[in-house]
C-alpha cells in the first residue's frame, strides 16, 4: 500500500483509508499509524490545551538576536516589505521574573540560593576567589559542554543585540520575501546540510514549488533510500519543517492589502501550488508525510521529557507565583496527554549500530543541524528569520532531548544535587513554540480539506 497522505485533503470520491503514511524502510520497522489517529489527537486532544499555555506571558516573549552577521555569504540586502519588521518588546513590557540575570533559570529559589553562595565566600576567611583569568576559563568550559549536547546554536542573551520579542504579537505569516536570497537559504541547507552529493539533483526547480523531469526525482528517491535510516530522517525532518512553514504562510496569507483594511487569511491556490500533486509533480504528498513525521519526532520528544519538569523545584518563573504554579501543572498535563499516545516514534533504532560508527553518526548529524541554524542568520526577513530561528532551536533541542534518555533517567530526586541534564529558558520557550507551530500545521489542514471541499 502506498503512503499517500496528499489522498486525504483532495480525494475526489470516497473516504480515506488508513495508511501507515511515516513508514521508513531499512531498520526501522514499519509504524502501526495513519493520519486520522494524529488528526484527531492532535485536533481534539493537545491543539487547544497547547494554544492555551504558548499565550503565557512565559512562552510569549522569546529572547533573540535578529542581528548576528551572516556566517556563510554576503548578505546584500534585507527585506525593505513592512511585514518583514519586527517589533521588539520595551523592557516594561517584559515580566521582570524573563528579565533577570541568566542564572536565573528556573525559580526564585536558585536566586536565593545564589545569594546566599556570594554572601558566604565574602564572609569566609580564606580567600578562595578566582582569578579572572580562572573565571574566564571555567565560564568557556562550561559553554563548550553544553555546546557539545546542543543541535543548534543558542543565542547570547547576555548580548546587548538580544530583544526581547513577543510572539504573539509578531505572528509567523505570509510577508512576501521570495526571490533568488530566498531561494539560497533553502538550497543551502538541502544541498549542502542533508548529505547529498552535487551530483544527485533535488526534485525542486529553482523559484518553484515544481519538480525537474520524472527521471531525476526517480534517481533523487533512489539515491535517499539507499542512505541509512538516521540520514533518511534527518533529511524528512527538514522536509517536514520547510512543509509546515508553507502551511503557515498559506494559512496566514494576506488576501486583501487596500488603504482601508489589510485581511489575512486561508489562500487556497497557493496551498495547491505547494502541495497539489499533480501541480508539484507527487512532491506535495512527500512533504506532507514528512511533516506528520516531524510532528511524530517532536511529539515523542515531549512524552520524554516529562521527567525534567516533573522536578519539584522547576518553575515557570516569571514572577507571579499562582500563575507559574498554575501553568507548570498546565505543561505537565500537555506532557502527559503527549505521552498517552499510542503510537510513539521509537528513536531506539536510531544510532543502534557499532557503537563507534553510531557515536560518529550521530555527530555526524549534530554537526549538519547546528549548520542548519547558522544559516538562519542568513535569511533576509527579520520576521521569517525570527521564526526559523526559533523552529530550528525547538527541533534541535528535541532531537537533544531524545538523546539524552540516560541523562533524564538519571535527574537526581533531590533539589539539592545538580542535574546533568539541563534545559535553558530559550530551549524551553522554543521546544514549546516550535511544536506549537507543527501543532497548527496539522489543524489548518482540516481547515484546507474543508476549503478544497467546497471548490468540488
Amino acid at each position: 500500500m502506498k503512503p499517500v497522505v496528499f489522498l486525504l485533503l483532495l480525494q475526489v470520491t470516497g473516504s480515506a483509508h488508513s495508511r501507515c503514511f511515516c513508514q521508513v524502510k531499512g531498520d526501522l520497522d514499519d509504524c502501526d499509524c495513519d493520519v486520522e489517529t494524529i488528526d484527531s489527537f492532535n485536533n481534539h486532544q493537545l491543539f487547544p490545551k497547547l494554544q492555551t499555555l504558548l499565550e503565557s506571558d512565559y512562552f510569549r516573549f522569546y529572547k533573540v538576536n535578529l542581528n548576528k552577521p551572516c556566517p556563510f555569504w554576503k548578505v546584500t540586502s534585507h527585506c525593505g516589505l513592512s511585514d518583514c519588521a519586527v517589533k521588539p518588546c520595551s523592557p516594561n513590557e517584559v515580566p521582570e521574573g524573563i528579565r533577570a540575570s541568566s542564572h536565573n533559570k528556573y525559580s526564585k529559589a536558585a536566586n536565593e540560593e545564589l545569594e546566599e553562595c556570594e554572601q558566604a565566600k565574602h564572609l569566609g576567611a580564606v580567600d578562595v576567589s578566582l582569578s579572572d583569568e580562572t573565571r574566564e576559563a571555567l565560564l568557556d568550559w562550561n559553554k563548550h559542554d553544553d555546546e557539545a549536547e546542543r543541535f543548534c546554536v543558542v543565542d547570547d542573551e547576555e548580548s546587548p543585540d538580544s530583544q526581547y520579542v513577543d510572539l504573539l504579537l509578531n505572528p509567523e505569516r505570509y510577508t512576501g520575501y521570495k526571490g533568488p536570497e530566498a531561494w539560497q537559504i533553502w538550497n543551502s541547507i538541502y544541498e549542502e546540510n542533508c548529505f547529498k552529493p552535487f551530483t544527485i539533483k533535488r526534485p525542486v526547480l529553482p523559484n518553484s514549488f515544481q519538480c525537474t523531469s520524472g527521471s531525476e526525482a526517480r534517481t533523487f528517491y533512489s539515491w535517499l533510500e539507499g542512505q541509512c535510516v538516521e540520514k533518511r530522517a534527518f533529511y524528512r525532518l527538514i522536509s517536514g519543517l520547510h512543509a509546515s512553514i508553507n502551511v503557515h504562510l498559506s494559512a496566514r496569507y494576506l488576501l486583501d492589502d487596500s488603504w482601508y483594511q489589510r485581511k489575512w487569511g486561508h489562500n487556497v491556490s497557493e496551498f495547491k501550488q505547494r502541495f497539489d500533486s499533480e501541480l508539484t509533480a507527487g512532491e506535495g504528498p512527500k512533504r506532507l508525510r514528512n511533516l506528520y513525521f516531524l510532528y511524530l519526532i517532536e511529539l515523542r520528544a515531549l512524552a520524554k521529557v516529562l521527567p525534567f519538569f516533573q522536578q519539584p523545584s522547576f518553575r515557570l518563573y516569571t514572577g507571579r507565583a499562582e500563575e507559574d504554579q498554575n501553568h507548570k501543572e498546565m505543561l505537565l498535563d500537555i506532557l502527559q496527554v503527549a505521552r498517552s499516545f499510542p503510537l510513539h516514534f521509537d528513536e531506539t533504532s536510531l544510532f543502534a549500530g557499532d557503537e563507534k560508527e553510531a557515536a560518529k553518526l550521530k555527530e555526524d548529524i549534530r554537526l549538519a543541524f547546528l549548520n542548519i541554524s547558522r544559516i538562519m542568520d542568513c535569511v533576509g526577513c527579520f520576521k521569517c528569520r525570527l521564526w526559523g530561528k526559533l523552529q530550528t532551536q525547538g527541533l534541535g533541542t528535541a532531537l537533544k532531548i531524545l538523546f539524552s534518555e540516560r541523562q533524564i533517567e538519571a535527574l537526581p530526586k533531590s533539589s539539592e544535587n545538580r542535574p546533568s541534564f539541563q534545559l535553558n529558558r530559550q530551549e524551553i520557550v522554543s521546544l514549546l513554540n516550535a511544536f506549537g507551530r507543527i501543532s497548527t500545521s496539522i489543524r489548518e489542514l482540516k481547515n484546507f480539506r474543508s476549503l478544497l471541499a467546497e471548490e468540488r
